[in-house]
């Protein structure tokens, strides 16, 4: 019964206090808790906020190395696209001298080609001439030799006399030629005269 009394005191006291300031805590967990809350500022601040500040200047420092990477890569790109602008230029210039090179060549072969063709027309129409007046002359000599052996024979028939003799038919062969080339000749019936002809 004492115990009950001194429970019932007990919660009597704490129930005046709490009726006194509801808001305000005891001493002893005011101390308590500052400690605590001190003890956890403590290790927070000498553990928890360098390892985040150590995290933050990493991330920080990864941040601004991949921009300062970005950035070298792009300049890399622009002078790679910059070197390939060049080289693509000068490719196209050295085509183009290659085409103007290939149509100054293409024109002086077929030039060349065209007087080599002319040339060689020339030699074969000048050797086709040559043949052709030596052809001429060998058979104007072949007619000549036949004209002047059938002029001996019907000669000698017409006259009655045999020309066998090699000069003399020679002779008269080549004076009846010569006078039928000059056009002393003048054609004649069979059986008269000059001057009945005339």
């Amino acid at each position: 019964m004492h115990s009950v009394a001194l429970v019932g005191l007990a919660a009597s006291s704490d129930h005046d206090v709490a009726e006194r300031a509801p808001i305000l805590p005891q001493w002893s967990e005011l101390i308590f808790g500052l400690v605590i809350f001190a003890v956890i500022l403590f290790v927070v601040w000498k553990k928890v906020v360098p390892n985040l500040e150590k995290a933050y200047q990493e991330r920080t420092a990864a941040i601004e190395g991949g921009m300062q990477q970005a950035a070298e890569v792009q300049k890399q790109a622009e002078e790679a696209k910059s070197q390939y602008e060049a080289q693509l230029a000068e490719a196209r210039a050295e085509a183009a001298n290659i085409r103007e090179e290939a149509r100054t060549q293409g024109t002086q072969i077929i030039t060349e080609m065209r007087a080599q063709a002319n040339a060689e027309s020339d030699r074969i129409i000048d050797s086709a001439h040559k043949q052709t007046e030596a052809e001429r002359q060998q058979a104007q000599v072949e007619l000549r030799s036949h004209v002047g052996r059938l002029s001996t024979d019907l000669a000698g028939k017409i006259v009655g006399e045999s020309l066998e003799d090699e000069t003399r038919q020679r002779g008269i062969v080549e004076r009846f030629l010569s006078d039928l080339e000059a056009g002393d000749v003048k054609p004649q019936k069979v059986g008269t005269t000059p001057s009945e002809g005339a």
